[in-house]
């Protein structure tokens, strides 16, 4: 009788809700492309940087869909954390901090758990002279520990600390799923 009650709920935990598919992902992304341009209108050059890994992957799309509507030229970076010391980064293609002096700064995640990747996804760009940083997610969850907020968001979820969000941005299988 046991072992049933534990598979079903070892069943439970496995099952994932798609919250959104590739369709509604590609509306928010172009949703937050239009905000971004509104927002930067009188722009030279926007700078996206991506945080490794999911929000890489979003600054992508984010950055195409802000050319297909947007004159201004872009330029798309990644930021990469160290998970056991975040204060160490780096920057590809690597930049000196001159680069960014009066500009725009996007940064895109994913997925804002407790803020603590976009707090140190900042770091970079502290020691420079920007005009502005913005930040974007795909999906807030609005559990945040660190005093960050997101700028341009594509859906804010209220979730218990127990679950789990997954963002699959992969060619053809786009979806966000509740796990």
């Amino acid at each position: 009788m046991f072992p049933l009650i534990q598979n079903i709920k070892s069943h439970k935990m496995n099952r994932s809700t798609i919250i959104l598919n590739a369709i509604q992902i590609k509306q928010r992304i172009d949703r937050i492309a239009y905000q971004i341009y509104e927002d930067s209108s009188n722009e030279q050059e926007i700078i996206i940087a991506g945080i490794s890994n999911g929000g890489f992957k979003l600054a992508l799309l984010v950055n195409e869909a802000l050319k297909s509507i947007c004159p201004i030229p872009t330029r798309l970076i990644e930021i990469t954390l160290e998970k056991e010391k975040p204060t160490n980064f780096q920057l590809n293609p690597a930049a000196s901090i001159s680069e960014f002096k009066d500009k725009t700064i996007i940064i895109v995640d994913d997925v804002l758990n407790s803020g603590k990747t976009l707090m140190y996804s900042l770091r970079p760009f502290l020691d420079c002279d920007v005009k502005k940083i913005r930040t974007v997610l795909l999906v807030n969850r609005d559990h945040k520990r660190y005093p960050v907020a997101a700028d341009f968001v594509g859906i804010t979820l209220s979730t218990m600390l127990q679950e789990h969000i997954r963002v699959d941005l992969t060619g053809g299988n786009e979806a966000v799923y509740l796990e």
